[in-house]
Formats: structure tokens, C-alpha cells, sequence
């Protein structure tokens, strides 16, 4: 079992940056990629960044790719979602997520995949 636990989410204005943290505990943590998600209410829930279990490899969706870095540190137990340059679009709320991969640089980019879940933090980006 392992839970996740996200903060960060705020009010930021167009253009700024925000970061995004998810700590994660419980037993063999260290062994599962993570991933970042985000919904807007009424629609689907949408991929945005993904990360390998040591940390080697990353995957980053069409929509944020140059404006929003994914990082992990294992020594901290922790994820992280830097934000730049945020667009009105990017209000959402942000999920960060945990899936089981037997190979450390793997990943996944698929909602379905991931076995944890956070409770969410909210993202509201304001003009």
C-alpha cells in the first residue's frame, strides 16, 4: 500500500510558476514510477507528466511540454511538478499518482496503469 499526499496548489497569475509536491509513504514507495494527472470538473482526466523510479526517464504530454518539469527525489520520498509560464487552461486539479514498474526506467502515461492515488490539489491560474 502506498498513499500520497500532494500540496502546492494555488492561485497564480497568467504567465507565472507554480510547484507542485506529492510525498509518498508506505512500504516499497521507492519501487513505483509516478505520474501527474489533471481534471477540469465535467471532463476527463488528463495526463501530464510522467517519471521513472530512478528518475532517469521522463515523459511530459504535448500540451505542457517546455513549460512544466517533472522530478523525483527518492531521498525525500518525493515528486515534483514545476509549473512555468502557466496558461489560463492549466486551472485544473492536479493529481499525482503510482504505478508499479519491475523495470527502474519505466513509466506510464496511461490512467489506467496506476494502481495509487492522491487526493488532488487545486490549480487555479488567474488573468
Amino acid at each position: 500500500q502506498v498513499q500520497l499526499v500532494e500540496s502546492g496548489g494555488a492561485l497564480v497569475q497568467v504567465g507565472g510558476s507554480l510547484r507542485l509536491s506529492c510525498e509518498a509513504s508506505g512500504r516499497s514507495a521507492g519501487n513505483y514510477a509516478m505520474g501527474w494527472f489533471r481534471r477540469v470538473p465535467g471532463k476527463e482526466r488528463n495526463f501530464v507528466a510522467t517519471i521513472s523510479r530512478d528518475a532517469g526517464r521522463t515523459y511530459i504530454a504535448d500540451s505542457v511540454k517546455g513549460r512544466f518539469t517533472i522530478s523525483r527525489d527518492n531521498a525525500k520520498s518525493t515528486v515534483y511538478l514545476q509549473m512555468d509560464s502557466v496558461k489560463a487552461e492549466d486551472t485544473a486539479v492536479y493529481y499525482c499518482a503510482a504505478v508499479f514498474r519491475a523495470w527502474s526506467g519505466g513509466y506510464s502515461y496511461t490512467a489506467d496503469d496506476y494502481n495509487y492515488w492522491g487526493q488532488g490539489t487545486q490549480v487555479t491560474v488567474f488573468s
